[in-house]
This record gives C-alpha cells, structure tokens and sequence, in this order.
C-alpha cells in the first residue's frame, strides 16, 4: 500500500503514521532531494515527535535542517520559495488531533507525483553519512518574520483602519501569525481558540465549525475561521452568514479583472463549484473552468491555462501571482481589500453571486466503475440541462460513488440525483447477485 496519498503521507499517529516513517522520510528527503530541509509543523502534540526523527532522519543523511516551529502550511511554502529550497510540513490540516500528516514542499509546490513515488522506494533504505558529513539543526527564528513580512508586503496598500474583525484560529498554526497580520494592517482584531494544547486542534472550532465563531460575534465586520494548517478559511459576513471558497472565488475575481490582474479572464474551480459562480461570471466576461477535486488538481489546470486565481467551495483558494498554495490569510486579506475598495459590506458583496440548490448522494457500491456503465451515463445525458450539472464519481478513499447534481430548481434536481442513486445501487445489487 502506498504512503503518499493525495496531500503527502497522512493517518493515525502511532498507527498508520509512526516516528519510523518520518526518519526514513527525513533520511530520504535528506539525502536525495536536498541537504538543506526546512521543518515547520501545527500545534498537535504528536508534531514534537514526529519534528524530532524527521530531523534525526535527515542530520543522519547529512543535511542540514532549518527548524522553523509552529508555522501554517502556506508559510513554510512560501519560506521554501524564497529561501530556494526543500520544506516538510507536519500537520493533518482539517483532520482531528489523533492525526497527522507529513508534506513535502519543494520551492513552493507539493512533490509530482512521480518524485514521491521515487522517494517512498528510496525510504526502504536508510542512508547515513560519515561521522564527519552528519548534518546540524539551525532554530530558524526568522521563519515568522519572513512570512508574515512577505505578506504585508503584498498587501503594503490595505489600510485596515476601523474595520473590527473577530478570528477563529482553529487551536492551529495560525493562531499568531493571522491576529499579527491584521492588526499591522491597522484592524481591531479579537482572537478565539488561539490557546493550542496539543489535542484541541479542530475540537469544535475553526473553518470545521462556524458555531463557534458566532457564538462571539458581535458588531464585527467580519470573522476568519481557519483549519489547522491555515491553508484555508471561510468567512462570516456581518450577518454571521457563511462566505464559502465559490463566494470567495467571485468577489475576488471582480477586482482582480478591474485591476487587470485576472490572467485570460479565467477562475479555476472543480466539478463541484457551484453552478451559480459559474452563471455569475459569464455574465461579466469571466470564464470558470472546471478542474477534479482536489487542490492539486486545481493548482495543475491553473498552470496549464495560465490562470491566477482558482480554489474550491471548502474556502482553499490559490491565488497564484501571491502564493504558491492555498493560504487562509491571503484569501482573507483579498476579500477584505475588495471589501475597502469597494465600500461595501461583506455580506453584500457574497449576496450578489447566486448560490444555486446542489445535493451529493453518497452510495455504497463495491465495483467503483459501476459509474461508467451505459445505464448511468444515458440517465445523466437524459437529465442534463444548460443550468443543471450532473457528475457521477467514484470516491477516492471509500467503496463509494457520489452523485452531484445541482441546478436553480431544487424539485427536479432531487429527483435526478435520487433516480440516478437508485439505478447504481440496483445495477451494484445485481453484480453482488451474481457473485
């Protein structure tokens, strides 16, 4: 069974995910890919242990590690392009805190797939270096400086001044840099779950959980929910009403085709993007194409049409002329500018993108390709419309296939999708049958 999956090597600690796998990744990394290694990890108590046989892993290799401690996902990105070199994230991003997870970055981006696959062959062995060659660990305590630095940077003409906004860190990686951020940018800025221990990372809070945040909501303009890593966020608007990635995408898509920033008019969303952002970009010149799930996907269809912005409706958005991966903070710093520039409230901006009906069927079915039988795609050319998109799928993880429909009228989307759920479950009752 394969270690890297869709986002690096992910699972239980002690379980799937052991301090053995992260020294020979450690080893690996170290001694094939780069003898200099940039560590950052989240706040989850098994990010210790893990930081510790990694390093172990690559000094024995003989490089050199750069520990940069508690950082979101998109710093260590953004650190690894600047510093030119190779970074290893810790962190399960949204998971629970029994998990954890370890990426690759290299100069920004995740690993090709072709590379980690390389890589997890070289893990079978170890490789140590001679007594004399055995690498060091530098504290890098520029690491939080360098990133947030690099980000108001980007944003050196955002003045915050008067805006009151509430963040919910998540008890992850973000719960300093974000309050920073803000408040350099001249915000009022009132911070929850920002007290880590190791084990409250994505408990009832963050981007997971928008209760939470508007529980403490009061005369805010706006809150920022983050996930564990902070590669994401949603928003609450002034209403407490949640601004997801597709409301995002539109509102940011706007002032970046003003500004002459949006590359060939274009917006990457994925098959599941809601159809009402792609009807509301049309109609204002801008083209939405549609990638798989998944924000490496996004990121690969981003680069092949020369797009810049692209992301998906669970807030991870890739705002490629500023990062190299999606980045909660610089996704809510773009909408707050659009928001100073447009003097407009959040709410009304996020209200003007229609949300159209969708529903997703999950059914169990042991033979995944049952989707690509004559039966289900003459159903889904039967029920397409120009406002209605239909997608059929196999699950990645689980013996599942998803069908999404989603279009203006709820009524006749509901009954496509369960017509369609049906004839997939009846044709899997009948392979089993003849089993």
């Amino acid at each position: 069974m394969r270690l890297f999956g869709t986002d690096g090597i992910r699972g239980v600690v002690n379980e799937e995910l052991t301090a053995e796998i992260a020294f020979r990744l450690g080893n690996a990394v170290g001694k094939y890919i780069s003898n200099r290694v940039f560590i950052a990890k989240d706040t989850r108590a098994s990010g210790d242990m893990l930081e510790a046989a990694l390093i172990a892993g690559a000094t024995s290799a003989g490089a050199t590690v750069y520990r940069c401690g508690v950082l979101p996902t998109p710093a260590l990105a953004i650190i690894t392009k600047l510093e030119d070199a190779v970074g290893i994230m810790i962190s399960a991003s949204h998971n629970p805190p029994e998990f954890n997870g370890l990426k690759v970055i290299s100069r920004g981006f995740k690993l090709p797939d072709e590379v980690e696959e390389n890589l997890e062959k070289r893990m079978k062995e170890l490789h140590y270096a001679n007594y004399n060659e055995i690498g060091c660990v530098i504290d890098y305590k520029l690491a939080f400086e360098e990133y947030t630095n690099y980000v108001l940077e980007q944003f050196a003409d955002l003045d915050l001044s008067g805006m009151k906004i509430l963040v919910d860190a998540g008890n992850g990686a973000a719960y300093e840099t974000t309050p920073y951020a803000l408040k350099k940018l001249g915000a009022k800025v009132d911070v929850i779950n920002n007290s880590p221990d190791g084990y409250n990372i994505n408990v009832n809070c963050g981007s997971t959980e928008p209760n939470a945040a508007r529980e403490k909501m009061t005369n805010h303009n706006l809150a920022i929910l983050h996930d564990g890593d902070a590669d994401r966020c949603i928003l609450l608007d002034e209403k407490k009403n949640e601004v997801h990635g597709d409301r995002i995408m539109g509102i940011s898509a706007l002032l970046m085709k003003e500004e002459g920033r949006l590359k060939n008019d274009t917006v990457v969303g994925t098959v599941l993007s809601n159809k009402g952002l792609e009807v509301f970009l049309k109609e204002r010149g801008i083209n939405l194409l549609r990638a798989k799930v998944g924000d490496r996907y996004v990121l690969e269809k981003m680069q092949e049409v020369g797009a810049v912005i692209g992301g998906e409706r669970s807030g991870h958005i890739i705002y490629l002329d500023k990062s190299t991966t999606g980045d909660g903070l610089i996704t809510a710093l773009e909408v707050l500018r659009t928001m100073v520039r447009a003097d407009k409230p959040l709410s009304e901006l996020s209200e003007s993108i229609p949300d159209y009906p969708q529903i997703m069927i999950n059914v169990k079915c042991k033979n995944k390709l049952i989707v690509e039988k004559p039966e289900i795609r003459e159903l889904v050319e039967k029920y397409k419309r120009e406002d209605t998109d239909i997608v059929v799928r196999p699950s990645g993880t689980e013996p599942l296939a998803r069908v999404f429909v989603q279009g203006p009228d709820e009524e006749y989307i509901s009954n496509v999708a369960y017509e369609i759920a049906g004839k997939i479950e009846e044709l899997s009752k009948e392979e089993e049958g003849e089993k």
